[in-house]
């Protein structure tokens, strides 16, 4: 069972998410991010770094969540990124349609394009579980493998060995933020199935 770290933006929305049984079983150090930068994480193997987090105090602990992943450590980043903190960070942000399914011949635009990942061949999810809605997508280098793209461009979820030493897992989904907040079931089922996976699934 790999170690698994979050960060903590104070607000209500992460407390519930992350204080919530079903996941806490899986955290070993929910860190306050204002006192990130005295946290030890040097036996976590994986840190979450949550949606919605205050950017200046993100920034600041950017340096020490690379020096995290460059001694091999995985990082899971959710959400939009505003800010370039993310190794070849190229985010797009695009309006979010929050309605999509109420149009005619209603399609989200998720198209799952990695099925061999072991995040989904071994069922920890499925694209249904990834599907509520997003506000932008990746651009990615060379070398990094989406899993999930939009239908017109752009990766939303991708993982990334080859920037560091370590892994970068990242999303524009922000099931952290929406779970929390007591709505968007799909985001439930995403961290039911997602935490897990880093837990103990092939990463």
């Amino acid at each position: 069972m790999r170690k698994i770290a979050t960060l903590y933006g104070g607000h209500a929305p992460h407390f519930r998410t992350f204080h919530e049984p079903k996941i806490n079983q899986y955290l070993e150090k929910i860190i306050y991010l204002p006192h990130f930068r005295e946290t030890d994480l040097v036996d976590m193997d994986i840190l979450i770094v949550p949606s919605q987090l205050h950017l200046e105090l993100l920034l600041d602990a950017a340096p020490a969540i690379h020096r995290f992943a460059e001694l091999g450590g995985i990082v899971v980043a959710f959400g939009p990124q505003p800010i370039d903190w993310i190794p070849n960070q190229n985010w797009e942000l695009r309006p979010t349609n929050f309605w999509w399914w109420l149009e005619d011949g209603a399609d989200s635009g998720l198209r799952l394009v990695a099925p061999e990942y072991p995040l989904f061949r071994d069922s920890f999810l499925d694209i249904a579980k990834c599907t509520w809605h997003q506000h932008g997508v990746f651009h990615l280098s060379e070398g990094m493998e989406s899993l999930i793209d939009m239908k017109d461009g752009g990766s939303l979820l991708y993982v990334d060995k080859v920037s560091t030493n370590g892994t970068w897992i990242v999303t524009t989904l922000d099931p952290d933020f929406h779970f929390g907040s007591y709505f968007m079931p799909a985001t439930e089922q995403f961290l039911m199935g997602f935490i897990p996976w880093l837990a103990s699934g092939e990463i």
